[in-house]
């Protein structure tokens, strides 16, 4: 592994302020002495643009008290003349691509989106990292790559050929997009399968939020597959303190035998590694709304919970097998679902008063 020192340098996160990318610039802006970070986001409406704009104010706040300069465009990876006069402008020495259209169910109809970020974006970075040549490129998968896998817990040695939604099919794209290019072109690339990620400030879109939301207002909840479901939910800050520590270690570039380059790429997962029960999930979250005073104490959970089937391009169980980051990079998340959600109920009630 080649170690990297993150300081005076000039860094893309391509998906600030989006969930991971605002908290992953704001951990930047405290941590390193001095350089440039750049967010590039096109600010979409998938969720509500103020949840973000508000997201960006906080790492505006952050760049305010740090000795790193902070600049936010707004733009696409999609567009590639914008992505190749970055490139061009900053010269930056590591690119983390959170950049996606996310969500299962939503590429069930709106395949068109996926592909023009989750493919043509990727490509479009991919392209600019052949002609800009960086140090180091993380990118975000999913763990929605395992599909209906078996086996537990997923390992990033399993075959993950046969994904049950377009969203898992461009995420296992991008990866081997990622490699293709490494080998070719040398790019130390490394991908980082992200299980649930949950927390203040989240996706609403995610079942906690939108749960949480619905429950405020007095409507019913839906709980997939009759409740038989277990999820590797991941706190936020367990994912922000994975990609800081990955970006910090690249894949050696080394030679073969025939002296072409061995692909400097690699694929981790970045979990919980405890699978819980979702009706378990469910009662926590419930719990702390009503610590948080979001919902009434002696609120009626059972009257506003219904059993439904499974979801077209859903999974009944995540689980991530985590040993290799824990070997790699010294990292385990460690952030129980009580810890988690008991943050977020706390964020929820001041940010919807």
């Amino acid at each position: 592994m080649q170690k990297i020192d993150l300081n005076n340098k000039a860094i893309l996160v391509t998906g600030s302020p989006g969930f991971i990318g605002a908290g992953l610039v704001i951990r930047l802006l405290k941590e390193m002495s001095g350089g440039t970070v750049v967010s590039l986001d096109n600010m979409n409406d998938y969720y509500d643009p103020k949840l973000k704009e508000y997201r960006l104010s906080m790492v505006e706040k952050a760049a305010e008290e740090s000795p790193v300069r902070h600049v936010f465009v707004r733009g696409s990876i999609g567009d590639r003349d914008l992505v190749d006069e970055l490139f061009r402008n900053y010269r930056f020495g590591i690119v983390v691509n959170l950049a996606a259209q996310a969500g299962v169910r939503y590429s069930i109809d709106h395949p068109d989106v996926y592909v023009e970020s989750n493919i043509i974006g990727f490509y479009n970075i991919l392209e600019a990292c052949r002609h800009n040549p960086v140090e180091h490129l993380v990118y975000a998968s999913s763990s929605s790559v395992y599909g209906g896998n078996k086996k537990v817990p997923f390992s990033t040695d399993d075959k993950v050929d046969n994904p049950v939604s377009l969203y898992a099919a461009t995420k296992k794209s991008d990866e081997l997009l990622a490699h293709a290019y490494s080998k070719l072109y040398n790019i130390p690339s490394t991908g980082l399968r992200f299980f649930t990620v949950y927390g203040p400030a989240g996706r609403p879109d995610m079942f906690y939020y939108s749960a949480a939301q619905k429950l405020a207002a007095g409507k019913n909840i839906q709980i997939f597959n009759y409740g038989d479901m277990r999820r590797d939910f991941t706190f936020i800050e367990d994912i922000v303190e994975g990609v800081y520590r990955v970006m910090q270690g690249a894949p050696e570039k080394k030679n073969g035998a025939d002296g072409l380059p061995i692909p400097p790429y690699a694929v981790y997962n970045i979990g919980g590694g405890r699978p819980e029960n979702l009706l378990d999930f469910i009662r926590i979250l419930q719990e702390e709304l009503v610590s948080a005073g979001v919902l009434p104490a002696g609120y009626d959970f059972e009257g506003h919970r219904e059993l439904v089937g499974m979801q077209p391009g859903d999974v009944p169980v995540t689980y991530a097998d985590t040993e290799a980051l824990e070997r790699d990079y010294g990292f385990t998340p460690g952030t129980g679902i009580r810890e988690g959600l008991k943050a977020f109920a706390e964020w929820y009630a001041l940010y919807h008063g």
